[in-house]
């Protein structure tokens, strides 16, 4: 008999749920989600070291690339997608692939994650070389392309990463780091966009946070490497400038016009009488930590 894995078992909590009133339906959806934070704290020091890892591959200006399907694949390319106007990060920077391609985004594309061969093809595609980190994102941990993706990236010498909800998934054998938050039987037997679609959403989000704060695209909490592609963005940068380098609004606008709205370069020009040359040769040495900077401008 085959044995069920943890995220396809029935969950007798909502056995009743297709009778229940509406509040309680979701009464029960919601006390369900509470037990996904749980379940992610559980796995802190493994994505504490997962974020190291990456930062480290950042630093030697190799890229994070994720890989999944269904769901997990769909999470993966949302948190890449987010990086660039968040971060300021290249394109390149942060990559998500999805199994059956762009068109699985809006589509289920039917054993699409049973493919090993186009696992391979996805990997070779992307480019990975030892500089990389391949993270490898599915519910059971089980999907036959990811899996493939994380045997031959490990086979290659590219660092891994898996996320999964089953600690008993196939992939952990392939994994330099290995991300298991167990969050129970789904809501609704085996739908695991549900709670395992969120704990892997919460999981991408501190990878990428994570490694960009240790790579210096914040200082303490603002997105110093925003990107202003919008009013509002605009105006965010602004407002950065003006608090951390101690000046008014209109001073931090035209700052920031005059340095092509690169937030950690207006602030660096408010706050010293540095030519341009001096502050690119500052934030090189400093890999574009503006607090270190900040602070060795103080001693």
């Amino acid at each position: 008999m085959r044995k069920i894995i943890l995220t396809e078992k029935r969950n007798l909590n909502t056995i009743n749920i297709d009778i229940l009133p509406t509040e309680e339906v979701i009464e029960l959806i919601n006390n369900e989600d509470k037990k996904v934070a749980e379940a992610v704290e559980s796995e802190i020091k493994n994505v504490a070291l997962g974020v190291d890892l990456i930062a480290d591959r950042f630093l030697k200006g190799g890229s994070l690339l994720y890989f999944g399907a269904g769901t997990s694949g769909r999470l993966g390319v949302l948190d890449a997608s987010e990086c660039p106007p968040t971060f300021g990060a290249d394109p390149s920077m942060v990559r998500g692939y999805i199994a059956g391609g762009d068109y699985a985004l809006r589509n289920a594309v039917e054993g699409a994650e049973d493919s090993i061969e186009n696992g391979i093809n996805d990997l070779n595609q992307s480019g990975a070389n030892q500089n990389d980190v391949v993270v490898g994102i599915s519910a059971s941990g089980n999907a036959p392309y990811v899996v493939a993706i994380l045997k031959e990236a490990r086979k290659r010498g590219i660092a891994t990463i898996g996320v999964a909800c089953n600690k008993e998934a196939k992939m952990k054998e392939f994994c330099d780091v290995f991300i298991a938050p167990e969050v129970g039987p789904e809501v609704i037997t085996g739908s695991t966009r549900m709670k395992a679609g969120t704990a892997q959403k919460m999981v991408l989000n501190m990878l990428t946070t994570g490694s960009m704060i240790k790579i210096g695209k914040t200082y303490e909490n603002y997105m110093i490497d925003v990107q202003p592609t919008n009013a509002k963005l605009r105006d965010r940068a602004t407002r950065i400038v003006s608090e951390i380098a101690d000046t008014d609004y209109e001073t931090a606008q035209i700052t920031l016009e005059a340095n092509n709205y690169n937030v950690k370069r207006a602030i660096l020009k408010i706050k010293t009488d540095f030519n341009d040359d001096e502050i690119d040769e500052l934030l090189v040495n400093y890999n574009g930590k503006l607090r270190e900077i900040l602070l060795s401008l103080e001693d």
